[in-house]
């Protein structure tokens, strides 16, 4: 197998070797009860097929980032694995960005506004086009939403610590209180 860093695109698309390889790239230990995807699915509430496929889709991302001439935007789920992937320091820093990347990819958060909301929102559009580019299909729409989608739920996203909340989707509170409604109403409309 070849070493060094992953090769660029070679007319627009990323080389097969190259794609194999970065494909086949793993986090830490394995063989341990909390391995890099575990802890990836347990943060995320994301079974081990999400959390495998989210890990993939971040690689790939990362390969994009390295190689485009504009900056790329990740999704939100993309972006939960590159927080996790840099507080794995020695696998990120010492491993990753020389030897697979051949680069020192940081991750700059924004710094809020409308002209930043603009910019990354540009940036993203131009990442999922790249992405078609590069790796010849269009990337997963569940782990990669339209830009509509990507940006409307930032400002409601949240860590919760579930031994003290517990989550209920909306739809199922609208449904309890539409029962409630109803049997309200039935038990008006009966004791009178």
């Amino acid at each position: 197998m070849e070493e060094g860093p992953l090769w660029p695109p070679f007319e627009g698309t990323i080389p097969s070797l190259s794609h194999k390889r970065l494909i086949a790239y793993s986090v830490g230990p394995q063989n341990v009860d909390l391995s890099f995807k575990k802890r990836l699915a347990h943060e995320n509430g994301w079974d081990l097929a999400m959390a495998e496929r989210a890990f993939q889709e971040y690689k790939r991302f990362a390969y994009m980032c390295v190689h485009s001439e504009n900056p790329c935007t990740p999704s939100v789920e993309v972006d939960q694995v590159w927080h996790l992937h840099m507080t794995y320091t020695r696998d990120y820093w010492g491993r990753f960005c020389p030897e697979v990347l051949g680069y020192e990819l940081h991750h700059g958060p924004t710094e809020g506004g409308k002209a930043e909301d603009e910019k990354y929102l540009e940036q993203y559009e131009r990442t999922l086009l790249y992405y078609r580019e590069v790796f010849g299909r269009a990337p997963p729409e569940d782990l990669w939403p339209s830009p509509e989608v990507r940006f409307s739920s930032f400002p409601h996203l949240r860590w919760v610590d579930l031994s003290k909340n517990s989550i209920t989707p909306r739809s199922r509170i609208l449904i309890g209180i539409g029962a409630v409604a109803v049997v309200s109403f039935i038990m008006g409309w009966l004791l009178t």
